[in-house]
C-alpha cells in the first residue's frame, strides 16, 4: 500500500476526530438555552474551569423559539442539554417522551418547586425569572402617563398607545404574563383583561426583554417585561421604575435537562451536577434574587425588595397542558399588533 493510499484512509478519520473533538480530548456539548445572551460567557466559563474536559457549544434564542424548536428536532434530536429554558417548556417536552430522567447530585438541598416532583426528575431548576413592569419616570411625566400600581391598571384610558409587552408564542415572559393571568383572573375575566389591555397595547416583541429595553431607552413609557432586565437598564443608569402589581406576579424557572438519545450522556450529566450547584447558584443570584438553593440568596442591586413574596403559586403543570390552546386563542385575539418575525 502506498503513502498516498494510507494517507487517503486516514483523512476520514482525521476529519471525525476533529469533528467530534476527540483529537483535543474534550467533549462538545451542544446546549440549548433562552438564558440571557450578556450571561452565556460566565456561565461558560464557570462551568468549563471546573470541567476543562467539556466544551459548550449554545444555541441561543428566545424561550418560545427554542421550544419549537426542540419540538421539530424530536425525532432527530441535535441538542444533548438543555440549561436554561422555562420549567413549563420541558414540562411539555417531557410529555413528549424527550427528555433524560437523571437524578443529579444534591438535588436535595434545591427548594422543592426547583424540582421535577417524578422519583427520578427529568428537570432541576436554576434560577426564577419574575414578571415586572419596566415604567420610564421622564417619559411618564412628559406624556403625563402615570406609574401603574396593578396590572389592570393598565387597562385604563391614559395608557393607550404607550404599553409594549411580549407575544407568548415566541417569549416564555409573554407565556407567563398570559398563564398568570388566568390562573390569578380565573379564565373569563383573563381574557377580558387582556382584550382590555390589547386596546392599550402599541406593539407586541418577540423577546421578553425587549419591551423592558424599549422603555429604558424611552420608546416607550411602559414595558411588560421581567424583574432582571429592569434591574440591569436602571443599574446602567436608565430613568426607570421596576413596578410589581399588587394582583401578583407570574414567574417561571429556568431550568436545566437532557434530551435522550444523547450519546454524550456522562457529559451531560456532569452539567446538570453542576448547574444545581452552590458555585452556579451563586452565580445566579448575580442576576437573580430567587434561586434554587435559598441559603445563598442576597439581595439583588436595584430589584424590587422582598419580590419572592409576590410570587404567584404558580401551576406548572396546569401550565405546561394548557400551553397549546392559550397561545393559539391568543394569536387569534391580539397577533396583529405582533411585531414582524
Amino acid at each position: 500500500m502506498g503513502y498516498k493510499t494510507v494517507l487517503k484512509g486516514l483523512l476520514p478519520l482525521a476529519a471525525t476526530v476533529l469533528s467530534t473533538g476527540a483529537f483535543a480530548g474534550k467533549t462538545e456539548l451542544t446546549v440549548y438555552t433562552a438564558f440571557e445572551a450578556d450571561q452565556l460567557k460566565e456561565y461558560e466559563k464557570s462551568f468549563e474551569s471546573a470541567h476543562p474536559d467539556i466544551d459548550i457549544r449554545w444555541v441561543r434564542d428566545s424561550t418560545g423559539i427554542v421550544t419549537a424548536k426542540l419540538l421539530a428536532e424530536k425525532n432527530n434530536p441535535k441538542a444533548d442539554v438543555v440549561w436554561g429554558l422555562a420549567a413549563t417548556s420541558l414540562m411539555l417536552l417531557k410529555q413528549e417522551g424527550m427528555l433524560q430522567p437523571y437524578k443529579p447530585q444534591g438535588v436535595e438541598k434545591l427548594r422543592k418547586s426547583f424540582v421535577d416532583n417524578a422519583a427520578t426528575p427529568s428537570w432541576v431548576g436554576a434560577e426564577a425569572w419574575v414578571a415586572s413592569i419596566c415604567y420610564n419616570t421622564v417619559e411618564g411625566e412628559k406624556n403625563n402617563v402615570p406609574a401603574p400600581a396593578s396590572w389592570k391598571d393598565l387597562t385604563k384610558p391614559v395608557y393607550k398607545g404607550h404599553v409594549i409587552m411580549p407575544n407568548p408564542n415566541s417569549s416564555g415572559t409573554g407565556f407567563l404574563d398570559v398563564s398568570s393571568w388566568i390562573q390569578m383572573f380565573g379564565e373569563e375575566n383573563a381574557w377580558a383583561y387582556m382584550d382590555g389591555l390589547h386596546q392599550n397595547i402599541s406593539r407586541y416583541t418577540h423577546s421578553g426583554s425587549k419591551p423592558c429595553k424599549l422603555a429604558a431607552s424611552g420608546e416607550t413609557t411602559i414595558g411588560i417585561s421581567f424583574a432582571y432586565r429592569g434591574a440591569k437598564s436602571k443599574k446602567k443608569g436608565a430613568p426607570l421604575e421596576i413596578i410589581t402589581p399588587t394582583e401578583g406576579l407570574g414567574w417561571d424557572l429556568e431550568a436545566t435537562a437532557i434530551i435522550k438519545g444523547t450519546d454524550k450522556l456522562e457529559a451531560a450529566q456532569k452539567l446538570m451536577d453542576w448547574s444545581i450547584t452552590r458555585e452556579a447558584n451563586t452565580m445566579y443570584n448575580k442576576y437573580y434574587a430567587v434561586v434554587g438553593i435559598p441559603s445563598v440568596e442576597k439581595q439583588v442591586p436595584f430589584y424590587p425588595e422582598n419580590i419572592g413574596k409576590k410570587m404567584i403559586d404558580n401551576n406548572f403543570e396546569w401550565a405546561a397542558s394548557n400551553r397549546q390552546a392559550i397561545l393559539a386563542e391568543w394569536q387569534n385575539r391580539y397577533d396583529g399588533k405582533s411585531d414582524p418575525k
